[in-house]
């Protein structure tokens, strides 16, 4: 196995929590996510998806500004489980799971707020608006970790 998949295996099998949701449903739906993700993340991720000013650089405490989850951002890059963990658990709990300790992040955990569906309707809106190439990046991501897993 080469070196970055195994570093992203075993960072999976950090937050991979069991009785965390693993992989998008297929009856996932964009147009609710849409509604929610309106009303539960617009206020820190934009109403367009285009994430707080600065986003990359930590502000005066060390937390991250909230980051845009268009295709200018990052969300694409991660897999499934880390984006329905982060938004689950919260970032910081997501993060430390992982063994990521350098950063910092001020993702609250949506736990009591948001059902398991209602999360994966909200990714999969957030996926919708993604052109096809960081579409199938990310899928190409999520497919690598559950093989990752078996």
């Amino acid at each position: 196995m080469k070196q970055p998949l195994a570093a992203a295996v075993l960072a999976w099998l950090a937050y991979a929590s069991p009785g965390l949701s693993q992989e998008q449903p297929e009856n996932s739906d964009p147009s609710r996510g849409a509604n929610l993700y309106a009303e539960s993340c617009a206020s820190c991720h934009g109403v367009d998806l285009e994430g707080q000013p600065n986003w990359r650089t930590p502000d005066e405490n060390g937390v991250l500004p909230a980051p845009p989850h268009d295709k200018t951002g990052h969300t694409w890059h991660h897999d499934d489980t880390m984006l329905f963990s982060y938004t689950k658990l919260g970032g910081q709990i997501t993060l430390e799971r992982a063994g990521i300790t350098s950063a910092k992040s001020g993702m609250p955990g949506f736990e009591e707020s948001l059902s398991d569906q209602d999360i994966w309707d909200i990714l999969a809106y957030i996926k919708s608006t993604w052109p096809k190439r960081e579409r199938m990046a990310q899928q190409q991501r999520t497919e690598a970790m559950k093989w990752g897993s078996d």
